[in-house]
This record gives structure tokens, sequence and C-alpha cells, in this order.
């Protein structure tokens, strides 16, 4: 059901906290007991706030009373006023400012670009450490008046902004160590950069989703731009050089990147596009696209780079190829093993005199199998009784009584005999 229009923070906050709504309960995190407002206010006896307050897509478009913020959420720390409709950076800034102790702030999806961020406003977030603007389409002019406010800032969420460019802030931002930029319009790298002059003690940077097509930096550069960053998630990129995966480790203390979904490793399986990264192109991480990369993996991987070019011209083996023979010396080809199971088998199927020869897939059940033999010894499967003989068993045929079972589970192979009978019979 939609929410009405025009509601108030203070107005949306009595009605999901009230007694009726969120019963008090006592113990350590479970809320703190206010008593009744000063004099005039029209609020209940009491509310049972929680320090974490989640009014989200609750149709907030203001504050509401000031005074009764202050009195209610003098010990609030984290705020979520996602998907409402505040417009007004006024207004925000009427709530924030009687939360002195918040910490964590979640704006997104409020139509905030449709007013300006005066610095007087913006100095009520001083005290945020975590502020989440997704969505909201908040300009660069915006957030580089956020950033002169908020000398602790740590973690910054500008996701789904439509940037297609950055604006550099005219003051370096200290504090911050998580910047999450992804789902944007931003292709170039020298927008990218821009990132590591306004923020030089970044720790994570996410980018992903962001059609980014090529780093183009100095190794030198990049070191200056980035001398923290420990984090980089460039999934769904448009990178497509190895050259620019050798780039990345130019960051001095790089340990973790994510590179999932990206043009250059379309070609190649699951398994090559893990060890190849690993071996060749990222040789000093500790973690891969979520996975800690342990040192026997990464043996593994130089072993596998090594075998996988050996068979490659000259003029296209990489200078890492050479470095890794020299570490471990030209290794033999591995011998081609299939190990996999078997998906079909050519089998005799015997029904009273008659001998047909049928091709069976060996993922299906027992229960399939009988579906698949009706139509050629024109039984029900509920009146067919199904035996297997293995060409070199010594014991007879073996009833195939458990209709869930899987064919692979009876060994089945080409040659071997199925055999039918009636259950009437």
């Amino acid at each position: 059901m939609d929410q009405p229009s025009g509601r108030s923070f203070m107005q949306v906050l009595c009605e999901k906290y009230s007694p009726e709504n969120f019963p008090y309960r006592r113990g350590p995190g479970m809320g703190v007991h206010v008593p009744a407002t000063p004099q005039g206010s029209p609020m209940k006896d009491r509310l049972n706030l929680p320090s974490v307050l989640v009014l989200n897509s609750c149709g907030i478009t203001c504050a509401g009373d000031e005074n009764e913020i202050a009195a209610f959420c003098a010990h609030v720390s984290e705020l979520d006023l996602s998907d409402n409709k505040l417009e007004d950076w006024h207004e925000v800034s009427k709530i924030v400012s009687n939360v002195p102790h918040l910490e964590f702030l979640n704006l997104s999806s409020n139509p905030l670009s449709l007013s300006v961020l005066e610095r007087r406003c913006a100095g009520s977030f001083a005290g945020i450490r975590k502020l989440v603007l997704n969505n909201s389409k908040a300009s660069w002019e915006t957030v580089h008046t956020i950033l002169q406010e908020l000398p602790d800032l740590e973690e910054l969420f500008l996701c789904l902004n439509d940037y297609e460019t950055v604006s550099c802030s005219p003051v370096c931002c200290q504090s911050l160590k998580l910047l999450h930029i992804t789902d944007n319009n931003l292709q170039d790298w020298t927008e990218i950069r821009k990132l590591g002059i306004m923020f030089p003690s970044l720790d994570t940077l996410i980018l992903a989703n962001n059609n980014i097509t090529t780093i183009e930096e100095s190794e030198d550069s990049l070191a200056r731009l980035f001398p923290n960053l420990r984090s980089i998630n460039l999934h769904k990129s448009g990178l497509h050089c190895w050259e620019d995966i050798d780039k990345l480790n130019s960051f001095p203390k790089l340990e973790e990147v994510k590179l999932l979904g990206i043009p250059l490793l379309q070609s190649y399986t699951t398994e090559e596009r893990r060890k190849l990264l690993i071996a060749s192109r990222l040789p000093s991480i500790v973690k891969l696209n979520g996975s800690i990369v342990a040192d026997g993996e990464r043996e593994d991987s130089e072993r596998f780079f090594i075998r996988y070019y050996m068979e490659f011209p000259e003029e296209e083996v990489p200078f890492r190829y050479h470095e890794l023979v020299t570490k471990y010396g030209k290794l033999e080809p591995l011998a081609v093993v299939d190990l996999r199971p078997q998906s079909s088998a050519k089998v005799e199927v015997h029904f009273n005199d008659k001998v047909e020869e049928m091709s069976i897939r060996l993922d299906q059940t027992v229960a399939e199998l009988k579906k698949q033999l009706k139509t050629v010894v024109q039984l029900s499967t509920s009146n067919m009784l199904l035996f297997y003989l293995d060409h070199e068993a010594p014991f007879g045929p073996e009833e195939m009584k458990y209709n869930s079972r899987a064919l692979h589970s009876y060994g089945i192979r080409d040659g071997d005999k199925l055999y039918v009978e009636s259950r009437m019979k």
C-alpha cells in the first residue's frame, strides 16, 4: 500500500516505535526507554527506541519538531532514511543536527539533487563516519561540500548516481578508507586517478559495473596516487588487456583483487582464469575474487602457467614464463586423463524373446529409465521389474528396485544388459 506523502521524521518515528508497534524489551541492545516529551508534545507516553533506527520507504519529506528529535534521538548512532522523499538538504540537516552521536547515515534514493547543500547545513554531518548517498544523484559539488565538513568520514557510498566524470575536490579527504562507487558511467582512467588525488588514504576502492576499458597510467604514478590501497574491485569493468592487469601490481600495498566478468577473461575456462591471474599477473595478492590464495595454490598456478605457454611461439610467450622456468625448470606436459563419469552407455534390453540395443543416459534415475522403456516393452512402469547384468559380474543380474537411484551408480558400461520382466507374470 502506498505511503501518504508529506510525512515528517518525527511522525514516522512515533508511529513505528510506539509501544503498540515496537514493544519495549529489557536487555543489552534491546532499545532505550524514552519518557514523555516536553510540555505540549502530542507524543504518546513513551517510545522504545533502539540505537539503530530504520525508517526507510516511509514517505518522509521533512524533519518535524527539532526539540522532539533531540529528546528522542540523543542515543541514536545509526539512521537509515533510504527510499524516502527528502529533497531539501535543510530538512536533512534539521534531523542530523539533533542526533549528536550519529555515525552512520543512509540517504539512498532520496531526490536530494533538487536542492543545494550549503556549508552551514553540511556542518551538522560532522560526526558521521559512514555516509550512503546511493541513487541520490548527489552532484560532485554536494559531495565536496560534505567532505569539507566531515573530518572523520571513513566510508562513502556513491553508487547509481549516473556519474560520467569525477570532479576533484579543492580539499583532500585524508580520513576516507572505503569508497563504493559502483554502477556509474565512468569509463576513462583519468577520472579514476582523481579519486586517488582526493582520497590519499584509500584502503578499499569498489569500481564494479563501470566500463573502464584500460588503465592509462605509469607504474610510478599509480604508486603515488594510491599508496595505501589494499583492495580493488573491478568486476564487470571493460578491461581487455593483460597489460592492464599487470599495472595493478604497481599499487604498493595491494592484497585483494576482484576481476570477474571482464572481457579479457571471457575466452578462458574458470581454471585458466584463476591460475593465469595468480601465476602471471598478480603474484603478490593474497585474495582473488573473494578466495584466499594459499601457498600451495600459488605454486600449482605457476606450474600450470609454464605448461600453458610451453607450446606457444616464442614471440607470444610472456616474460613471466621465463622467470618461472628459471624457478621450476622446464616441466613435462601432464598426461591427459579424463576422469569424468561416462554420460551414456549402449546396452542390450532383453524382454521375453526380444533383444533391442539402446543408448541410455546415465544421469537419469531408474524411474526415468522405466519411462523410457515403456514403449519398448509395452509395460506400465508399475508393472515393470528391471534387472541389470554387468557383463563382468560373477553373481548374475541385480534387480534395479530403487526408483530414485541414479543409473551411473550401478557402473553401467557399453555392452551391459538390462532384463525386463512383467510383475504380473
